[in-house]
């Protein structure tokens, strides 16, 4: 991944990162290249004595030294996708001349016409790859007719037609997959990297917002005492004024604005998103309130959402749970999920016994598509069907994208929490969030020291 993140930064169509390679990283592959190529030739034909075109052969590789050096002076600049496909089609390009002169697919070397393609399916677009690919599958197919003859060491072997017809199958066959194969790797490294990303960042605005939280109740604690002498000074003065001073109206104004002071500060005091100073361990809520104050902020005019609460036990306790960013923002995202999905209802259903905790969320919605349930919680997937609402949306409003649920699961599992996610028999999805309660209660599992927070 650092390689890959060195090499390539930005988007081309279709989102494939591309836009942007790193001159330097093709120089100095392509430094390897000619000086692979120059020590290959001087050894055949000096070493093996064969007897290549050693004037053309070197002129070849020197004009891709040449090429080398007056880029050099652009190094640290960046290639858009189409300027590095073009240098790497040059290279191809170069290849195929190299095979024309010594003996073309006959030429143990021929092998070597993949690597361009495996670089470019490492920084390329799709649409290049393609392009570079058949540029390839070309050439290799003009070599196997047209070529110079191969130099040996006495009468050179007759290589059967069906050899070479198979040499030449199993080149572009192996063309075709490496690209395919290289680019669907490093492209899902490149999703999964990006993913990883939004769900830090979502972590990262849900802590600001409990920050927002702390400082609220910290500024209402120390201006809880100044506003405490104010209201008793103003109802002093209201009380010694006569009922008919002219100053008795603003005295009883000043008495009302200061209790409605203490009644703000009072609500930022007990405000839900305060997490207590800095350094302090985050409180813990009953679990139905907290589930209920994730899913709060997404209430949908037309969809009712019911919160239910069971125990095996009636002498169990509700298990209080930390109010941590990882909860909030994972339930409340499962929650938002559900409303949008739904028609007309959705039920979140809070279950506790001495060992497990249950967050059970579901709705009457579509559902999730069966070819799909197997990959819900993976980043960059459309994980629901399209309803009448709009697409597949995650946090934020980005469109089939699949991140919400991703990026809800994995700030939930920070927590130690399973995730199961499947439809209703009735009709509509589920998703059953577990925790195991002792561990929870004493927050064990909680890793709540993001880097980026």
């Amino acid at each position: 991944m650092t390689f890959l993140s060195s090499v390539f930064a930005g988007t081309a169509e279709g989102g494939r990162p591309s836009a942007s390679v790193r001159l330097r990283i093709l120089i100095a592959i392509r430094w390897v290249a000619v000086i692979g190529q120059a020590l290959t030739i001087l050894i055949g034909h000096f070493l093996l004595g064969l007897d290549l075109p050693l004037g053309l052969a070197l002129t070849v590789v020197g004009a891709s030294v040449l090429v080398n050096f007056g880029l050099s002076g652009r190094a640290r600049a960046r290639l858009t996708d189409r300027d590095a496909a073009l240098f790497l089609g040059y290279d191809l390009l170069q290849l195929g001349l190299l095979l024309f002169l010594t003996g073309g697919l006959e030429n143990p070397f021929s092998i070597l016409m993949i690597a361009p393609i495996a670089v470019a399916g490492m920084i390329l677009s799709r649409r290049s790859i393609i392009a570079l690919s058949l540029l390839g599958i070309a050439q290799i197919s003009g070599l196997a007719l047209f070529h110079l003859p191969l130099p040996w060491n006495g009468a050179p072997p007759a290589l059967p037609a069906t050899y070479m017809f198979g040499l030449w199958i199993a080149l572009v066959l192996s063309m075709s997959f490496i690209a395919a194969y290289v680019w669907i790797v490093v492209d899902e490294a490149r999703r999964m990297r990006d993913a990883v990303a939004e769900t830090q960042l979502a972590l990262a605005r849900e802590q600001q917002i409990s920050a927002v939280g702390a400082l609220a109740a910290a500024a209402a604690h120390e201006l809880g005492s100044p506003l405490g002498t104010i209201a008793v000074i103003a109802k002093e003065l209201a009380r010694e004024l006569p009922p008919d001073s002219p100053h008795a109206e603003d005295a009883a104004l000043l008495v009302s604005q200061s209790e409605r002071c203490a009644r703000i500060l009072a609500a930022l005091s007990h405000h839900p998103g305060s997490v207590g100073g800095s350094g302090a361990p985050p409180p813990s809520l009953p679990i139905s309130a907290l589930a209920e104050a994730a899913g709060l902020p997404h209430h949908l005019d037309g969809i009712h959402v019911i919160y239910a609460t069971t125990s095996n036990d009636d002498t169990s306790a509700e298990p209080l749970v930390p109010h941590t960013p990882e909860i909030m923002h994972g339930l409340g995202n499962l929650i938002q999920n559900a409303i949008q999905f739904a028609r007309q209802e959705v039920t979140v259903s809070i279950h506790w016994d001495d060992w497990t905790i249950l967050v059970d969320i579901g709705d009457d919605g579509p559902g999730f598509p069966p070819q799909l349930l197997g990959r819900v919680g993976q980043p960059y997937i459309s994980g629901r069907d399209v309803s009448s609402r709009g697409g597949a949306s995650g946090k934020g409003g980005t469109p089939h994208m699949g991140l919400g649920i991703f990026i809800a699961q994995s700030l939930l599992e920070r927590t130690g929490a399973r995730l199961e996610f499947g439809n209703l028999e009735e009709g509509g999805a589920q998703v059953v969030v577990e925790w195991d309660r002792a561990a929870i209660e004493s927050g064990r599992n909680r890793q709540g020291k993001d880097k980026s927070g």
